[in-house]
Formats: C-alpha cells, structure tokens, sequence
C-alpha cells in the first residue's frame, strides 16, 4: 500500500525530459500492454487504442505538431511555443497517443439506446483511467510525463502519418522521458471542501 501511495503522490507533470530511459523498449511496451490489459471500461467496452512512438517516430510527432501551430500562430509568434515543444516534449524519449475507437461506442449505442447519450462520456472515463495508470506505470520505471492536447489540431497529419484507423479519435499525447528538472509546486486546495464524509 505505501508503494502505492508513493507512486501517486509523486506522479507529477515533468516539462523537463531528456531522451534517456531507464528501462528497456520492451518493458515500456510491457507496461502499456499490463494497463490496457487491465484498466475497466463501462461494459467491458475496451474502447482504448494506445500508440507508442519511439525513436524517430517520435520526433516526427513533435514536428508534426510544430509545423501545425506555426502555421495557426505564425512565425512571429512561435519562438516560445516552438522551445516549448523541444525542450518539454520533443526532448523525450518517447510519447504515447491515446485514442478512443468510436464504432465500439456507436455498437453500444445502438445495442443499449436507452444510455446512449451515456456512452461518449463513459468512453472519456475510460480513457482518463488508462492515462493515469500508464503515468504511474511510467512514474514507478523512473520516468517523468505529461499529458498534453494538441488534438484535434494535429488529428488528420497523425492519422496520415501513421495510417490510424479513422473511427479512432485522438485524446491526448504523452510525452515522457527520464526528468532533468524538478516538477513545479503543487498547491492543494483544503479537503473538506472536496471531499464528504457521512459517519
């Protein structure tokens, strides 16, 4: 239990990663094949797809999403966005997509009309639950990540890119790395305002 506790409590956002890692590229697949494996979905749904990039796939996705945003802020406006990127994401070792597949949502809400309105949040439940679980996973092997949204701005040059299934939808992106700086300070707002407890 305090292991646990451990990895939650500093399981923190790192925007300072370098492309080091502590572990080899088959446990970093290990850990997202144990999460996808075994994090819940409503139904059973299973309507998380992950993407691992490593290696010049992964830089390629932080260009991608370079060339995007200078052409929205434009070149007089990039030069912090564009540092940003390279020393925050792109100077990680590697970064996972989240996606949600779409047509196991509609089957389910044709299959159970009744929650049908439902179902697409139920999907981003699930998808916030094996982010956090793959960011803790990353936190215990000794890495530092953020979850960032660059979606839906980037979706269709990533879809191209890597030939993703058009009925996934892009959630976010995880960047991670091992960490070359501390995380900033957290402020923690009081307890008894978020949480009640009836004795």
């Amino acid at each position: 239990m305090e292991g646990l506790k451990k990895i939650i409590k500093e399981r923190r956002s790192y925007y300072n990663l370098s492309d080091k890692s502590p572990v080899s590229d088959k446990e970093i697949k290990e850990l997202i094949d144990f999460a996808v494996l075994n994090v819940p979905s409503a139904f059973n749904s299973q309507t998380t797809r992950v993407v691992l990039l490593l290696n010049e796939h992964h830089t390629k996705l932080w260009d991608i999403v370079k060339d995007v945003l200078l052409k929205i802020t434009g070149p007089d406006k990039f030069g912090p966005t564009k540092e940003k990127i390279e020393t925050s994401f792109q100077s990680g070792y590697g970064t996972i997509l989240f996606y949600e597949d779409q047509s196991i949502i509609r089957g389910l809400q044709e299959q159970f009309s009744s929650y049908s309105e439902k179902f697409p949040g139920w999907s981003e439940h699930t998808s916030a639950m094996h982010q956090y679980a793959i960011w803790m996973l990353l936190e215990d092997a000794g890495f530092g990540a953020t979850v960032q949204h660059y979606n839906p701005v980037i979706d269709a040059e990533v879809a191209k890119t890597w030939n993703i299934n058009p009925d996934w939808e892009l959630k976010c992106q995880m960047p991670f790395g091992i960490p070359t700086a501390k995380p900033g300070e957290k402020e923690f707002g009081p307890l008894e305002k978020r949480v009640l407890i009836f004795e």
